[in-house]
Parts: C-alpha cells; sequence; structure tokens
C-alpha cells in the first residue's frame, strides 16, 4: 500500500464502513485502511469494501504489530461503556494515536464524515449513548418567552443559559449571588448572541422580599431553579446553611412564582434527594415533596427534574481527578465499590428545558441514564485517557467515604417506581407514599429553628419527614447542635 498513515479500523459494522468510504474518497489525507477487528463470527475470514477483517478486537495489539499500524480509529457507536474502556486500553498498549466515530445520533443525522472523527472524550466511558431532545419544538414552544435561571453563574445555571439563549426568547434573565460569576456568563453571552435581550440580578434567594420584588417586576413565563448549595459533605457539617439556603431560599422563589402567576417553575434536584441519607440529599426531597403538593396553583405549573452526577460541572469527581492527574496524581477515590450515574452537562441543561415544555405540573423527571459507574473503574479510565498508567505513573488513593455520601446513589426512593414518558429516555417517578401532613407548617418550622441555630431540631424535623433518614443519628452528646 502506497498510503503514508495505515489505519486499522476497529468495528466492522455500518460506521465503520463509512469511515472506509470517508478515507478512500480524501485522497488529500495520504492514507488507507489496512484492515478491520471486529468481534463478530459471522465477519471471520470476510472482507469490507475490499478491505480484510484481520482478526477479533483481543488482537489488537498484535495486528497493529504485525501490520505495522499507524493509527487505529474506533468505530462501534453503539458500544457499552465497558467495551469501549476495554479497547482504550488496548490501544493505549500499542503506543498508537487513536480516535472515535461519533455516536450513533450523528449517525442518524447523516453519514459520518472525516472531520467528525475525533479523539476519545469521557462521555464515551459513560457506557450509554448520550441523549438528544426535540431542540426544534422545544424552541416553538419557548419562542418569545421571558426566561430566568437562578444559579445562573453556575456549571449547569450557565450551561443552561446558552443552551436558552439558543430558544428565540423575548428575555433572559440571569439571576445570581456571585457577581463575578453572573459577569463571565453575561459577558459571553452577550459576545455570542447579541441580538438577545439579557437582564442581570445579583440577589439572595433568602430575601424573600427581594425575590418577590424582583419575580414581580421580570413577569417570566419560566423559572429554572437552579441555585443552591451542593456539595454532600459541607452541606453535612453544616445542616442549618443547607436548610437556609436551599429550602428557606427555594420556598421564597417559589412564593415569589405563584404571586406573579409565572406559568412553569423547573426545579433542579438530585439523586441524592432518593432515599436521602444526607442533609444536602434531604434538603432537596423537602423541595421535590413541597412541590408535588403544589402541583398546579394559581396557574403555575411545578416541575422537579432529579439528576445524575453531571461531568463537568464545578466540584464534581471527574474534574477533580482530571486535575489530580495534572499536578501528577494521587488521584483519589472514596472507596472500590462506590458507583454513580453520570450525565454530561449538556444532557442535564437540555432535560431541564424539555421537562419545562412537556410538563404537566408535579411530576419527577429522571433521565434514562443507564447503568452506575463504578468510580475507581472511572478513575483508572481517565488515567489512561490523559495519556498515562494507572497505579504506575499516576496512584490511586482510596480515601473512604465522606460524610452523607452513599456507597451507591439511586435514581428512585424505595416508595417510588419508574415509568416511561413518550419522550425518548425521559422516565417519571411516582410514589405511592402521600405527602406529609402539615408539610408546610413543617418547613416553617424548620427554617425557623434554622435561623435560630438550633441544629438538633432541625435534624429532628428532617427525619420526621423524612422516614429513613439518618441525619438523626448525629443527635446526642458530643454534636455541634445549638451552635
Amino acid at each position: 500500500m502506497s498510503a503514508k498513515r495505515r489505519i486499522l479500523i476497529v468495528g466492522a459494522g455500518e460506521a465503520g464502513r463509512m469511515v472506509l468510504q470517508e478515507i478512500e474518497s480524501h485522497v488529500e489525507l495520504e492514507a488507507g485502511v489496512v484492515g478491520f477487528l471486529d468481534d463478530d463470527p459471522d465477519f471471520k475470514k470476510a472482507e469490507m469494501g475490499g478491505v480484510p477483517i484481520l482478526g477479533g478486537t483481543s488482537e489488537l495489539e498484535d495486528i497493529a504489530r504485525t501490520q505495522e499500524i499507524d493509527e487505529i480509529i474506533i468505530a462501534i457507536p453503539t458500544a457499552p461503556g465497558r467495551f469501549v474502556r476495554k479497547i482504550l486500553k488496548r490501544c493505549k498498549r500499542t503506543g498508537l494515536p487513536f480516535k472515535i466515530v461519533p455516536g450513533i445520533m450523528e449517525i442518524i443525522k447523516g453519514d459520518v464524515h472525516i472531520e467528525q472523527i475525533r479523539d476519545v472524550q469521557i462521555e464515551d466511558l459513560l457506557g450509554r449513548e448520550t441523549v438528544d431532545f426535540d431542540l426544534e419544538s422545544t424552541r416553538k414552544k419557548l419562542r418569545g418567552a421571558v426566561v430566568l435561571v437562578t444559579g445562573a453563574g453556575g456549571s449547569i445555571g450557565s450551561e443552561i443559559c446558552r443552551q436558552l439563549a439558543n430558544m428565540d426568547l423575548d428575555t433572559l434573565v440571569l439571576l445570581g449571588r456571585g457577581e463575578n460569576r453572573i459577569f463571565d456568563i453575561e459577558g459571553e453571552l452577550r459576545n455570542d448572541y447579541p441580538e438577545l435581550a439579557i437582564e442581570t440580578v445579583i440577589a439572595d434567594l433568602r430575601d424573600a422580599a427581594r425575590m418577590s420584588r424582583i419575580i414581580g417586576r421580570y413577569r417570566p413565563d419560566i423559572i429554572y431553579h437552579a441555585a443552591a448549595h451542593k456539595h454532600v459533605h459541607y452541606m453535612e457539617r453544616d445542616p442549618v446553611e443547607a436548610v437556609i439556603n436551599n429550602v428557606h431560599g427555594g420556598v421564597n422563589l417559589v412564593k415569589a412564582a405563584i404571586e406573579s402567576r409565572v406559568k412553569r417553575f423547573v426545579f433542579l434536584s438530585t439523586d441524592k434527594a432518593a432515599n436521602p441519607i444526607g442533609v444536602m440529599g434531604a434538603t432537596k426531597r423537602i423541595i421535590e415533596l413541597y412541590l408535588k403538593e403544589l402541583g398546579k396553583r394559581d396557574g403555575t405549573r411545578f416541575i422537579t427534574v432529579r439528576f445524575g452526577n453531571v461531568i463537568g460541572s464545578k466540584g464534581s469527581v471527574i474534574p477533580l481527578f482530571l486535575k489530580q492527574i495534572s499536578m501528577g496524581g494521587a488521584v483519589t477515590v472514596s472507596d472500590p465499590k462506590a458507583t454513580r450515574f453520570f450525565m454530561t452537562i449538556r444532557e442535564a441543561s437540555l432535560l431541564v428545558i424539555r421537562a419545562s415544555v412537556i410538563g404537566d405540573g408535579g411530576e419527577t423527571m429522571i433521565l434514562d441514564m443507564g447503568e452506575a459507574v463504578n468510580i475507581l473503574e472511572m478513575a483508572r479510565d481517565i488515567i489512561i485517557l490523559s495519556g498515562h498508567e494507572p497505579e504506575t505513573e499516576i496512584p490511586i488513593m482510596i480515601t473512604g467515604l465522606r460524610e452523607g455520601e452513599k456507597m451507591e446513589e439511586e435514581l428512585t426512593s424505595a416508595d417510588e417506581r419508574l415509568s416511561p414518558l413518550a419522550e425518548k429516555k425521559i422516565l417519571i417517578a411516582e410514589s405511592s407514599l402521600p405527602i406529609p401532613q402539615g408539610l408546610e407548617k413543617r418547613i416553617e418550622e424548620m427554617v425557623a429553628c434554622a435561623k435560630r441555630g438550633e441544629e438538633d431540631r432541625v435534624l429532628e424535623i428532617i427525619s420526621e419527614l423524612l422516614p429513613g433518614f439518618s441525619g438523626s443519628d448525629r443527635l446526642g452528646p458530643g454534636n455541634l447542635g445549638g451552635r
């Protein structure tokens, strides 16, 4: 073969055929496909487009060496994350450059093109295809709307704003407590979307009167409530702050929305609200219940969206791993058996936006995130993806679970069952238990206790509202109550 670069394609299916055609049609690449690898027994001793199938994926290293391969392209867009991780390790051992074709959604929308073939990304390790939503029908429903996003400077809040900027809104209101983050996202959006009307508000959700004035001034059609304290171990150490910020602030915003007859209110919750054992998850669960009780009130539809761990959000495990790797390690993992559900930041933001237009009120929506991912396995994969060898080049240190953390995250509580929506990959969590009696009064009591610093009583009330919550285990001598 006269080509300068000798390419091996992993996957002899439709995506592999498209890659072959692309390479053959671009002579300027000065590359040629030497062969395919595929584990399908029907492909043994066969060929694809005149190019031989040289063997299975277990032979990758040997074939790469004997065939003097220069580059490997992984072309199995439907492969589970476990398989992709195995192939990545084999590719790494060859010492050759390797790339991956886009996911199946891109292939459905149009053939694979050479410029789409890219470096492997963390999203490829999820173990599932990333989810796309019907953006065009969403855009039609949001066209001309006034939208307000709380926590607009945060990782998820800012991404929601970026996605909303494409939705032909009338006005986008960015609300946040940290002026520097609001400054950053405002500058980015004004540069990228000069025609979009953008308003900014620096305010604290805990100020009920100010929330009422702000919502009354802008009269948004939709509120996306992304602002919250989210770090599990910090909130475990300071339940009073968790309640004042997450519960009191959330209730203030909800009441302002009802007062101004906001059409739709979308609350960003977390998988940690399912069977919560920590304070942060418990505060989210309490707001979920509060909104479920409201359902539809005075024309406002209240919708909850429950997330898994968002890849790329500030403080989440994957950016931490990447930072630790860049510093030479060690990478810290809580427990070898710990598992988490992961979603991309784009999936999270689009799920929230889609939920806002399809929700009827009172629902708790969850993205179908496939199987939970083992954190230790994810750490090893990211080390490999960063060009290093786990343990030998970058050590991994087991630290133990932190306060309020679970060994295995859950998407639903014990009393909930999941039912699919007609909408692809969105599930509804439906509880068989009634809303706790007198919920609103109990929330008011809990907030009042939090404002007085009565930590013991705050934990007691949470335990009364959420049977199974373990925060009450800390009550008694030696705690930090009443500080």
